[in-house]
């Protein structure tokens, strides 16, 4: 996986695609994410936004059982919801303006704003590109994990 025990973060933003490998049986990163969600990391933010749209792929992905069982594993879990406030639609916005020829999507846009708002440097995606190319205010740049 490429983390030692020196180097896991305390805190971090969980965006969609790692939910949904997590919570897809036959996903490919599926090892990579049960790894990565049993290290001791103690405060895992899931925003929002983020919910609703796992929630969204699983239904059409997978079929509605799947959004059943993720939602029960949800409440049981560790993850943290948090909500993305007024100002992170905003930092979103100015985000989605300065990138606009990267075409960022809302959801990663406000884990962004809130990576800043929050000082998180590491996130839970496979959205590689977007968030390689994102150059936040708080940090030379994100981490990303698995």
């Amino acid at each position: 996986m490429g983390i030692s025990s020196g180097d896991i973060p305390t805190r971090i933003l969980i965006d969609s695609s790692f939910l949904f490998a997590l919570n897809s049986p036959n996903d490919k990163n599926r090892a990579r994410v049960t790894a990565v969600s049993q290290l001791n990391i103690h405060e895992q933010f899931v925003p929002d936004i983020v919910l609703a749209e796992t929630a969204y792929m699983l239904r059409h992905r997978i079929g509605q059982a799947a959004v059943w069982s993720f939602l029960q594993i949800l409440s049981t879990s560790r993850l943290q919801l948090i909500g993305v406030t007024k100002s992170d639609i905003s930092r979103a916005h100015d985000i989605m303006i300065k990138y606009k020829e990267s075409d960022f999507d809302l959801a990663d846009c406000c884990i962004m704003a809130l990576s800043e708002r929050l000082s998180i440097t590491h996130i839970c995606s496979f959205d590689v590109r977007d968030f390689r190319i994102f150059r936040p205010k708080h940090c030379d740049y994100l981490t990303l994990l698995p």
